[in-house]
Formats: structure tokens, sequence, C-alpha cells
């Protein structure tokens, strides 16, 4: 289902964390954004179309807003994170025992200067990575479980700072782009980039935003105005989606669920599949895998 005529109105960004657009060093191919998006167009109707999907996005950023700035971080208690953290797919697995060592105190503290600190945005949300880890202490286990229990939090920092705002953050979890190797979303935008051994994006925030202004481009051009962000997340999401299967084993492994269709998992990655009733899908014990 295509929008016509803007119907919910999109302030703009303050200047606060203003991030601008860099131009990227590959060009994303055009061809390839109409094939995820007609993939993504006819795989989601038999669950409602996309505008179900959207709803649910909205759902989610609603939560975020509830929680982290109507309420504020400086009542959050760790049954809200978890809240949050059920959410957040890539991260749900990891990180909660690590939040549970560092304290409700630390997670306040840590969400607010996430949220409204000084320093650049990539800052903050390595900062919130880090210090959790070393906040946690001998929770986060060896170097191995450590290191992972920080990616996973750099993914929850991003989802953070996307679903609080998405006009002002473009959504920049790893599994949209990770330089580190080479692998995401925006790489199946890139024609020949099978052949590719290097592609030379990088990870600061303007990269993503560079990203995201090509593809709300080419969304608009089909005629599509309203929430337009949460259509580029469902057109990465369907990509990355797609490169996954493609490749029957990927980052995300086991849990991302092997034989399930592929709306469901586009679901899973975005954090909108149904929860179980009554129960959470965030681990409580420390994952070692």
């Amino acid at each position: 289902m295509l929008w016509f005529k803007k119907q919910r109105h999109e302030q703009p960004a303050p200047e606060r964390d203003l991030i601008v657009p860099a131009e990227l060093p590959v060009a994303l191919d055009e061809g390839l954004f109409l094939h995820h998006l007609a993939a993504l167009q006819t795989g989601v109707e038999r669950d409602g179309g996309v505008e179900a999907y959207l709803d649910s996005l909205n759902a989610k950023q609603r939560l975020f807003v509830d929680l982290l700035r109507s309420r504020g971080c400086g009542a959050l208690a760790l049954a809200d994170v978890e809240q949050l953290l059920d959410r957040v797919f890539t991260a749900r697995r990891r990180i909660y025992p690590l939040l549970a060592a560092a304290g409700e105190a630390w997670i306040r503290g840590a969400l607010e200067e996430l949220l409204e600190g000084a320093p650049a945005v990539r800052q903050r949300m390595e900062a919130f990575a880090s210090g959790l880890v070393v906040a946690a202490g001998g929770a986060a286990g060896d170097a191995k479980s450590a290191a992972k229990g920080r990616r996973a939090a750099f993914d929850f920092a991003a989802e953070v700072l996307h679903f609080v705002d998405p006009v002002r953050y473009p959504l920049m979890s790893r599994w949209v782009w990770d330089q580190g190797t080479g692998s995401g979303a925006l790489r199946e935008f890139i024609r020949g980039s099978d052949a590719m051994t290097h592609v030379p994006l990088g990870a600061d925030p303007e990269v993503f935003e560079g990203a995201r202004e090509w593809l709300k481009a080419r969304i608009t051009e089909q005629g599509i105005f309203r929430d337009v962000h949460f259509w580029i997340d469902l057109v990465l999401g369907q990509a990355y989606v797609a490169y996954l299967r493609s490749v029957a084993e990927g980052n995300l492994g086991g849990d991302f669920g092997r034989g399930a269709r592929p709306e469901d998992q586009l679901r899973k990655l975005l954090g909108i599949d149904p929860r179980p009733e009554g129960r959470t899908r965030v681990k409580k014990v420390l994952s070692r895998d």
C-alpha cells in the first residue's frame, strides 16, 4: 500500500546531534533497491501488508519514548529496561546479565548520557557499550564473551537512539553496516559487492545518514511519504534477511530461526516479532556461545 500524501507531520531535527549525510564512497544501486522493495511488499502481504509492519514499528517507538522520554531515564527500573531489551533482537540474548550486574543507578546515568551527553553520537554509543562491560565487572566473563557483550550493547544503544527519535537518528545497528566485518544490509545495495574484498563505507553516523538519504529519495520516488524512516528500516531488513537466507548461515546464528518464513525473520530482526504470552525473550543468564 502506498501513501501519496503526508499523513503524519515530521518536525526537522534540531541542531543538537544534527547528522549531516556523507557522500558515499561507493554507489548504491537503484535496481537492487527496487528488487528489495518489491520483495518486501510481496512478502508481507499475507501478514496484513506493510501497514501492519509500520504499525508495529510505531508501537515499538511509543514504548521507547514512553520509558525514556515521558517517564525519563531517572525513573527507570531494570524491569523497564528489560521491556526495551526484549525488542532488540541482536542484544536480548547477551546483555541482561551485564545490565543487572551494573545496577540501576549505572543504567539510568548511562542512558541519560547516551541520549543527552555532550560528546558526538558515535562516541556516546561506544562509551555506553564499553562502559557496560566495565561496570558489570566479572559478569562479562572471559574476553571473548566481553567482546560479544560490548557489540550487543552497541546495538542496544543504536536502537535506543533510533526509536527515541527515528527522524533524527538513522538505525546504526551492526546488521545495517559493520565496517569491521565488511558486512551488513548496505552491502546488498552495492552492485558487484560479492566481488569486492573491501567496501570502504566507514562507520560514522554520517555514512548511515548518507545511505538513509539515498534510500529516502528512492522511496519517495515511489510515492511513499508516510513513515519513510520506518520504510527504510523495513527495506534494509528485507535486504539483510535475503542475504542471510542466501548463505544459510549468518552472523545471527541459529537463534535467527532457520526454516522460518522470511517475514518472520524480518519481524525478529526488527524486534517486532510477537511476544510469547506472559514470557520474555530476554536471556537472564549469560550466553557463552
